[in-house]
């Protein structure tokens, strides 16, 4: 086994660092998060220590070794070597969005932007190592976008209704917190209106508030606990009880290693899907006020063990199990807006872009300079009101 290391000190950067290095560390953390999560997904603790001799401590091949493409007939994907998964493919693409509307988002600009991409443009899959649209290798929640908007002509801010609830909008929502960064209840507004094309009930949720906490995160000063405190401000029903029941839990642990069962026992009261992450229980990915999806919780959580240590956070993630690549995409997204970059290991970065054949740094550049621009059109936007609402109120 694998001995516990405790996390490394960082420096004292999140006063200092530019939005561009905050967008980057996000972005790039998140996919790197992905990538190492990929091949242990759907797995417990337990169950990776054994087939990897230890825990997960870098990028690893495929679970099933060379029998991936054959393993499991309904995903035969080539999860592991550094590919990532859908997670990426949707942030990238709600980072290309962005990128022709320059400006906030909504559920119609899913409709008129996203859906397109998704059924239109081929593009490199690096788990199928093909090109292929986008949507050959969504998952059914995720298509489910596709046949809602594209062939059944919903409502786009209704169209997440019908949908099984899961993370499937928050996984790829840390773009809306970096175009507001630094202002997390825009942040989570925007991603509330942005989801509803894709989920309802807690899944939405999870995707406000992912959002917002990596806008906080993006604030100079932040800290894991400022981040978690925003989350926990604006989070509703079951969503903000899972938070805070798990980041108590984390608060008492700094080695992922001994917050792995903790974590999972605070969030399974939350969490609808059951004990067995493969078969999931009658009541799995049903709306509902009082549950909460698995992956954000204890992405917070693993923020809050490894005190905000971008490289501890992910491998606590990966090694935590079940959905834990949308886990290691959400903390890498956390921890890469407080740190940036430069604490993300240059070996994973590497490998993940080679065997991805991804530009990971491209659309952070594209999506820094689309923020400069939402927050000049915010400005104008906001002297405007307020020339207009002291006309109206007059001289006190």
């Amino acid at each position: 086994m694998t001995p516990k290391t405790p996390p490394v000190a960082e420096p004292d950067t999140t006063t200092t660092l530019t939005l561009d290095e905050r967008v980057t560390g996000a972005l790039v953390g998140a996919a790197v998060g992905d990538a190492l999560g990929g091949p242990v997904e759907g797995w417990s603790p337990e169950q990776i220590a054994e087939r990897h001799g230890g825990r997960v401590t870098g990028v690893v091949g495929p679970w099933y070794g060379d029998g991936w493409r054959t393993a499991r007939p309904i995903a035969p994907y080539h999860k592991g070597d550094g590919h990532v998964t859908d997670d990426t493919l949707m942030t990238h693409a709600l980072v290309r969005v962005y990128a022709t509307v320059r400006d906030h988002l909504d559920a119609y600009a899913v409709a008129g932007h996203l859906v397109p991409d998704l059924m239109s443009r081929p593009r490199w899959i690096p788990e199928l190592e093909a090109e292929a649209l986008p949507l050959q290798r969504i998952f059914l929640a995720e298509k489910w976008i596709v046949t809602r908007l594209h062939y059944g002509h919903a409502d786009p801010r209704e169209a997440g209704s019908g949908n099984i609830v899961n993370c499937g909008a928050a996984m790829y929502m840390a773009p809306v917190g970096l175009v507001n960064a630094a202002h997390p209840e825009a942040a989570y507004a925007e991603a509330l209106d942005v989801a509803g094309a894709h989920q309802s009930s807690y899944g939405r949720e999870a995707a406000g508030v992912l959002a917002a906490g990596v806008a906080a995160a993006c604030a100079p000063g932040a800290t894991p606990a400022s981040v978690v405190e925003t989350c926990l401000a604006l989070a509703k029903d079951g969503t903000r009880s899972a938070i805070e029941a798990v980041c108590e839990a984390a608060a008492r642990h700094s080695d992922f290693e001994s917050a792995l069962a903790p974590l999972r026992a605070a969030v399974a009261p939350f969490d609808t899907v059951g004990p067995d992450y493969r078969e999931p229980s009658l009541g799995a990915r049903r709306p509902s006020r009082l549950h909460a999806i698995e992956e954000l919780p204890v992405a917070l959580g693993m923020l809050l063990v490894s005190g905000g240590d971008y490289r501890h956070a992910v491998l606590g993630s990966v090694n935590y199990g079940r959905d834990c690549d949308s886990i290691a995409t959400m903390s890498g997204a956390l921890a890469g807006a407080l740190h940036g970059e430069a604490p993300i290991p240059d070996a994973w970065v590497k490998t993940v872009a080679d065997a991805s054949r991804l530009d990971l740094h491209a659309p952070a550049r594209t999506l820094a300079e689309v923020a400069r621009e939402v927050f000049v059109r915010d400005t104008a936007r906001r002297r405007a009101h307020e020339s207009a609402f002291a006309e109206l109120a007059g001289p006190r």
